[in-house]
């Protein structure tokens, strides 16, 4: 059986839950090296902590999120916000840098969303970001699809994760015309605020969403008894076996026929 999913979000669970997402995301600011005056499309912008942040380097910045609820917070901290799909963004030739934060691994078609980016930046402008590589919650993937494969639904239809390496991230961002600066993946074991069932109702919703919501919280329970033996230490606190890919990329000067 194949089950059509989505990812939904909710802002006060994800900040329960998940604020080490942005908390963690300053290596990044840093590698961008935002200067006050430019102005930023922070992509994948969430509820805001980051793009704030941009905005108190003297930026001028603009976050879009496909996530209206996730909005709605950005919106309540005073930011210029909206709701835009990161595979069909609207701007042309407008901004001196795109950043982006543990956002693109949602975004499973990357060659419209590198399009957009290119098209979004004026010439010489520099796209940063950082979000899920190559075996990004490996172990976590691993659990969630055998536990749907077990009742019957295919597993791949629903994983909402898009996870790519170096040299495939690489070859994306070059044939656009970018020329990549620099590229890596970082293992980044990270420590979860609560137990491992919270990240999973934060995160894995497209994955509960296949099943009755009956059945949610055991799936779920299960889905982490998996996880335990490797993610989880004697005293019970869970650390996620993150893998993060960040890069630093530059549009040339001069757009190619086409471009």
């Amino acid at each position: 059986m194949t089950v059509a999913t989505r990812q939904t979000w909710n802002p006060v669970q994800y900040s329960k839950n998940a604020r080490f997402v942005s908390d963690l995301g300053m290596p990044v600011v840093e590698l961008l090296a935002p200067c006050a005056g430019e102005c930023i499309l922070d992509l994948g912008c969430g509820d805001g902590p980051l793009t704030k942040k941009l905005a108190d380097f003297g930026c001028q910045v603009v976050g879009v999120d496909a996530s209206q609820e996730m909005i709605t917070a950005a919106l309540s901290l005073g930011l210029d916000a909206y709701v835009m799909d990161g595979h069909s963004l609207q701007y042309k030739c407008k901004f001196d840098a795109v950043f982006t934060n543990a956002a693109l691994h949602w975004m499973k078609q990357p060659e419209k969303v590198i399009a957009g980016v290119w098209k979004a930046l004026k010439p010489g402008g520099r796209f940063v970001g950082e979000f899920g590589g190559y075996g990004n919650v490996a172990t976590i993937v691993a659990a969630l699809e055998s536990m749907l494969v077990k009742r019957g639904i295919e597993a791949k239809a629903v994983n909402p994760w898009y996870f790519p390496g170096i040299e495939e991230y690489k070859n994306h961002l070059e044939a656009r015309g970018f020329t990549v600066n620099t590229i890596m993946l970082v293992p980044r074991p990270t420590p979860l605020p609560g137990d491992l069932v919270g990240w999973l109702e934060t995160f894995a919703k497209s994955f509960t969403a296949a099943l009755p919501a009956s059945e949610h919280m055991q799936f779920l329970e299960e889905a982490a008894g998996l996880c335990r033996t490797k993610l989880s230490n004697a005293d019970g606190s869970w650390t996620a076996d993150y893998v993060r890919l960040r890069f630093y990329a530059t549009k040339a000067n001069r757009c190619r026929p086409g471009m």
